[in-house]
């Protein structure tokens, strides 16, 4: 590239070199098919992968499991603050808030050595899901859940969303959002929180402003407004003239294109076909019908096809979120 030239997106400039995630011909984690991983591991095996390389043997597992245990409760000060939030925060200020608060009560806040970072980031890994489980429950007049021991993370953070002990299709099933998720290359979160650590500032300001860049609605804050468009093209007469009023109207059709993977998101090609297998258990596929109808308008009409946003929402509707 010339000097000057202007790069909308950086498309084409080198902003850096990781080993963590490969998105060039599919999803890999760390040379790992994301398909393989979804589909055989669970989450707390996934986020050991990202972690610390490798796949972790089974007493590797144990030990790693052990740790996220010790610290998955937060601070008793620290609840007492949650509840004074104003009920109109959006949830994602809230996460991003509570990410840099924490820092006050970890010992680690200053250290930047690399073992010193990840055990932060072992910590942040079990009392995010935390305080977003509480958040919830608190803005229903709920008291938050604690924690139970012997669930996986996927499966603590069901039962403290719901308070209901959740089956093994709803462990798996959160089990599977949260490794599609888990790592995206050089997103623009990612990005965000390397901009920060290059500074050599703490890791809790670096996840802290990469919530921020998170939740745009270009970003991570898709999926709630993708669950609102598909209700509504759910409910109207025909859904297939829903997206073509839509597009005739000039509105943005949340969940589909990407920039990186021009003909289709292998994650959400992945997370369609489990989501139309647990519709069929339920007995009820029309909304799986629905989003069928409406992917084939966006593919014949725009030459877009859906992205994780598009599936993983009605992931969580079926999951009762």
């Amino acid at each position: 590239m010339s000097e000057g030239e202007y790069s909308p997106g950086l498309r084409g400039v080198i902003a850096g070199e990781t080993s963590i995630s490969d998105v060039r011909h599919g999803v890999h984690y760390r040379g790992y098919a994301i398909e393989e991983l979804a589909e055989h591991a669970t989450f707390e095996e996934v986020a050991y992968l990202l972690l610390h390389e490798d796949l972790p043997t089974a007493e590797q597992l144990g030990a790693f499991r052990k740790r996220l245990r010790k610290h998955q409760s937060v601070p008793h000060d620290f609840m007492d603050f949650m509840r004074k939030i104003p009920d109109q925060a959006p949830l994602m200020d809230v996460m991003q808030t509570c990410a840099s608060v924490l820092a006050h009560w970890d010992p680690d806040v200053d250290d930047n050595s690399h073992e010193a970072n990840v055990r932060k980031s072992e910590k942040l890994l079990v009392q995010m899901p935390v305080i977003l489980a509480a958040r919830h429950r608190l803005l229903q007049s709920k008291e938050p859940v604690a924690p139970d021991k012997h669930l996986s993370l996927a499966g603590n953070l069901v039962w403290m969303l719901l308070r209901e002990k959740p089956s093994p299709q709803m462990e798996r099933a959160m089990d599977m959002s949260l490794i599609l998720y888990a790592e995206h290359e050089f997103n623009a979160s990612t990005f965000t929180a390397r901009v920060v650590c290059s500074t050599l500032s703490d890791l809790h300001s670096a996840i802290s402003a990469a919530i921020g860049a998170l939740k745009g609605p270009l970003h991570g804050g898709a999926n709630q407004r993708v669950m609102a468009e598909l209700r509504a093209a759910h409910e109207a007469d025909d859904a297939q003239q829903w997206v073509l009023q839509a597009l005739a109207e000039r509105r943005r059709v949340m969940g589909f294109g990407h920039r990186v993977y021009q003909q289709g998101d292998p994650r959400a090609a992945f997370l369609k076909t489990f989501c139309r297998q647990w519709a069929e258990e339920f007995g009820d596929t029309s909304l799986e019908d629905t989003a069928e109808q409406v992917e084939a308008v966006m593919a014949e009409q725009k030459g877009l096809r859906p992205n994780l946003d598009w599936p993983s929402a009605r992931l969580y509707y079926y999951l009762g979120l």
